[in-house]
């Protein structure tokens, strides 16, 4: 807004022949801006390094808090709650104890953002109850009107759901429609939940505090000098030491002489 008024008053004081761009625009205000973002704003911070999934984690953290947003004192029950909408797109389970709880939020396994900034969560496309592979990304809004089935719907190998009933998401509420009417699917069981808590094991039979601690607790393991893999573990492991970057992967597969 800045530089907008500022090139609109060079505008009108200025001969307007012969004017070159870099004249009109000043790049302080722009720099300054950035400079003020990244070394006070409450939302720049220095990365949680911990261990791989501590840096991940920290890449998908969603805030309520900051410029623009609530304060904790403000924040009551209603926004710190769990939402229908937030199936597939905020995770029910991790989040801080204490005062932030509900306000600092982890993105869930699959979501991502479209270009107006709202969070997507991706859906196979059922066509009269025939699973297809087409994949679609839908805001809350768009998916209120779609009858949405379980990731773990029984299926035949055609793909068809086979239960007289299927257990679905309709209008924010679960029910049960007849395979027919279903028109979404999900992906994966863990879509609903975040990477963090995607690493605990037979996560459904744990209690919601306690899973919730868990997720909070992998985040701070210390690496070990001899690490060993997990006796039990959810497949996730792999993705996460991967794609937080930390690890330095080879283009091939093969074994390592040695380490300079």
């Amino acid at each position: 807004v800045r530089v907008e008024r500022a090139v609109k008053e060079r505008l009108s004081m200025a001969e307007s022949e012969g004017l070159m761009p870099q004249d009109l625009i000043n790049a302080k205000p722009v720099a300054a801006a950035v400079k003020e973002f990244f070394g006070s704003s409450q939302l720049s911070q220095f990365m949680d390094q911990n261990n791989p999934l501590s840096e991940i984690t920290h890449k998908r953290r969603v805030s309520a808090l900051g410029p623009g947003g609530l304060t904790r004192e403000r924040a009551g029950f209603e926004v710190r709650d769990v939402h229908p909408t937030h199936y597939g797109r905020v995770c029910p389970i991790e989040t801080p104890e204490g005062p932030n709880i509900g306000l600092i939020n982890s993105l869930a396994a699959y979501a991502r953002t479209n270009q107006y900034g709202f969070l997507e969560s991706p859906y196979r496309v059922v066509k009269e109850g025939l699973v297809t592979d087409e994949i679609v990304f839908l805001s809350a809004i768009e998916e209120a009107d779609h009858v949405i089935a379980q990731a773990s719907a029984t299926m035949n190998d055609k793909g068809q759901l086979i239960d007289e009933l299927v257990a679905v998401r309709h209008l924010n509420e679960f029910t049960v429609k007849a395979p027919e009417d279903v028109t979404l699917m999900d992906v994966s069981p863990k879509q609903v939940v975040s990477v963090a808590a995607s690493l605990i094991p037979f996560l459904e039979h744990d209690d919601a505090n306690r899973a919730l601690m868990g997720s909070n607790m992998q985040r701070q393991a210390v690496p070990t000098l001899r690490a060993d893999k997990p006796l039990v573990g959810t497949g996730m492991e792999r993705n996460v030491a991967r794609d937080s970057g930390v690890c330095v992967v080879a283009r091939r597969g093969g074994v390592i002489d040695s380490v300079d």
